[in-house]
């Protein structure tokens, strides 16, 4: 088996679900209440990226009047945000981008417009889409167990690959361990470490199943890692090149990659991220971070508008045929994320305050969070700040902002 060679960010459970091990929360904000759970469904799908998203300019929209702008002002002022930016579409496809806050605690320097930021789980659909274009193509059978493709890796306590199909992984309900859970100490000792994703497999593989493949809904990203080692394998490329081709490329998101290995940058214009291990000490930066922990999971760089591009894209179906869509949006109750959330695969479904569902994911890694939402009727929403939530009034804060940004 082809071993990979990135690592993974911080993703993980839920938000509001996994708070104790929020760095790898994905669809975290998804949990924090029934409204909030609303906002984080609510990405929106649109028809792709059109004309004009291209003519689009960066530049930031709204005064003291605007909704979404005393939103951000709020997550700033109230939950101690560093800095948010948003970017937010119309039905008409245009795109609004919105800052608040400082993009440095140090020199107080403006938040970029559209800045880049680490997206976290996010990077989770990103995988699912490349996983399902290759159920298109015929390579991959979602309803075959791992042991198909991955023959004898998948050996554990009560774990075992001929069990668990790859629909399974993509749903988070194989009953596979999350790694996450099992890295300790905190985010810094972890800041500049690289983890071959055999590596992480492995902190997995040590524990015991949580439950018998298909029992139940769970988060975990040990399901995306398999899912990374899957496309690898019937590829024979490296998941970076499968994603950068299949995905990024394919719909012309400029401002989104998947860093390669030692790149523990950021390449364009962005805010700084932030974190601390103990509550009562003050923020420490963490921007420059080795995401390997991430991998396929959570390690995607992008920003709020390229955000709101791939998940309209994905709605419309630009990245998938009609039959493969739909088996993503076949859903299962989640109810870890909240009431009226279900989870498809590597996408989840959330009801709007003003009607209707939206889809998205969401996803943390150590600084930053990012909730966003997208509907078929063309709108579309991302939030990102620039530190974790660290609790469930923040996260609600979030969510609803989001949902605001939708239905508002």
């Amino acid at each position: 088996m082809t071993s990979v060679r990135y690592r993974w960010v911080t993703y993980g459970a839920p938000s509001v679900i996994g708070m104790s091990d929020h760095r790898f929360s994905s669809p975290r904000r998804l949990v924090a209440s029934t409204a909030a759970l609303a906002v984080l469904s609510g990405l929106v799908v649109l028809s792709g990226h059109t004309v004009a998203d291209a003519l689009a300019a960066p530049t930031a929209h709204g005064g003291q009047g605007d909704v979404v702008q005393q939103r951000l002002d709020g997550l700033v002022r109230d939950d101690k945000f560093p800095a948010a930016l948003a970017a937010v579409r119309g039905r008409d496809g245009r795109i609004r981008n919105y800052t608040a806050g400082v993009a440095d605690l140090r020199t107080k320097a403006k938040v970029p417009v559209d800045g880049q930021v680490r997206i976290g789980s996010n990077t989770k659909t990103f995988t699912s889409v490349v996983t399902l274009q290759l159920a298109g193509e015929g390579k991959i059978d979602l309803d075959q167990p791992i042991e198909t493709y991955l023959p004898k890796l998948i050996r554990g306590d009560g774990i075992d690959g001929r069990h668990i199909t790859v629909r399974q992984l993509l749903q988070h309900t194989s009953g596979l361990p999350n790694y996450t859970s099992f890295l300790q100490n905190g985010i810094l000792p972890y800041q500049h470490t690289y983890f071959e994703p055999r590596q992480l497999l492995d902190m997995a593989l040590e524990q015991k199943a949580d439950f018998a493949p298909g029992a139940k809904w769970e988060y975990s990203n040990t399901n995306y890692l398999v899912a990374g080692l899957l496309i690898e394998k019937v590829t024979g490329r490296p998941l970076i090149e499968e994603i950068t081709k299949r995905v990024i490329d394919r719909i012309g998101l400029r401002h989104t990659y998947f860093p390669n290995v030692g790149d523990q940058t950021i390449r364009e214009p962005h805010p700084q991220g932030y974190g601390r291990d103990d509550p009562g000490k003050p923020l420490t930066d963490v921007t420059e971070m080795d995401p390997s922990m991430g991998w396929a999971a959570g390690q995607i760089i992008s920003t709020p508008s390229d955000l709101d591009r791939f998940f309209t894209a994905l709605l419309a179906g630009k990245l998938l045929p009609p039959a493969q869509l739909e088996q993503m949006r076949k859903t299962v109750p989640s109810p870890e994320l909240g009431s009226g959330v279900r989870y498809g695969l590597g996408l989840a479904s959330t009801p709007l305050s003003c009607g209707g569902l939206s889809w998205g994911h969401g996803g943390d890694i150590d600084g930053y969070s990012t909730s966003n939402a997208a509907t078929d009727d063309g709108r579309a929403a991302t939030i990102a700040v620039t530190d974790l939530p660290t609790d469930n009034t923040k996260v609600g804060h979030l969510l609803s902002a989001v949902d605001t940004a939708l239905c508002g």
